[in-house]
């Protein structure tokens, strides 16, 4: 969810290490941007692949992923159906790959990532699990590195273009802060996000959304000072000059800012749209 903020948070990468390829889904929308970021890991030398998200089950964009086998397993950064529906059809054409995610739901022949957690198989990379709840329960990060070269996969706890949506009630805000605390520590790290392109500085990225929130969360303390008592009615005042059509998802993040404040919201109805919707 890109909100008001509809420019990368940092300045965008000049260039990635050689060992990284992105293979873009076919699944763009105002939700997902351009589609979900599939980020694809050899090191130099080695035979085998870290595959991270392997996005929606398209069938091409799944074909497109296994072109590049051997592949030594495969990380979810969180269960969202556009990083995931893919997942164990692709185990299945990889001929049974563990994949690995915090959330045994996502997992497939492998236990669920925890911290401490070293990383799995001989990849060639040293891969520390960065946990970041907060966009989801279960959503994790993963710092790699190669000698002098290093990298962090964001997920969509921080994207390449605006901002993401904490998706309440499985997302926190008070996490979502935290992890974007956390993440700062990673200055002048490239960040690779699920959507949208590469940034140059982790850190300064995780500053700009940190900033960000505290900025919203002070229009919505503005927003129920003036009389708004349901999610909806902040929504129509804060996010005014967002297309209406992303409402419903502002709608989400509102409703984690009001739960953060303490404040409990009349019920103004709500959505079953999905995050991932195109």
């Amino acid at each position: 969810m890109t909100g008001h903020l509809t420019t990368p948070a940092a300045a965008l990468a000049d260039a990635l290490p050689d060992w990284v390829t992105l293979l873009r889904a076919p699944n763009p929308g105002p939700m997902t941007l351009d589609g979900t970021n599939t980020w694809l890991l050899r090191a130099p030398g080695r035979d085998e692949t870290v595959v991270v998200d392997p996005g929606p089950a398209d069938e091409e964009h799944l074909a497109r992923i296994a072109a590049h086998a051997p592949i030594g397993f495969v990380l979810i950064t969180h269960g969202h159906p556009d990083h995931t529906d893919g997942s164990r059809r692709l185990a299945e054409l990889l001929g049974g790959v563990p994949v690995l995610a915090a959330d045994p739901a996502h997992t497939v022949d492998a236990e669920p990532l925890t911290e401490p957690w070293e990383s799995f198989g001989g990849s060639g990379f040293l891969i520390d699990l960065v946990p970041t709840p907060g966009h989801t329960a279960d959503s994790v990060c993963f710092l790699v590195e190669h000698e002098d070269e290093r990298v962090v996969l964001t997920g969509d706890t921080i994207l390449g273009r605006g901002t993401t949506v904490v998706a309440h009630p499985d997302g926190d805000l008070g996490e979502y802060l935290v992890s974007l605390g956390r993440l700062s520590a990673y200055r002048g790290v490239v960040a690779l996000p699920g959507h949208g392109p590469a940034l140059a500085d982790c850190g300064a990225a995780a500053d700009y959304y940190l900033a960000h929130r505290r900025a919203r969360l002070d229009q919505v303390r503005a927003a129920v000072a003036a009389g708004d008592t349901t999610a909806a009615e902040v929504v129509a005042r804060v996010y005014a000059d967002v297309d209406r059509s992303l409402w419903w998802a502002a709608e989400w993040s509102v409703r984690a800012q009001l739960e953060y404040l303490g404040v409990t919201p009349r019920e103004s109805g709500g959505t079953e749209a999905r995050l991932d919707q195109p």
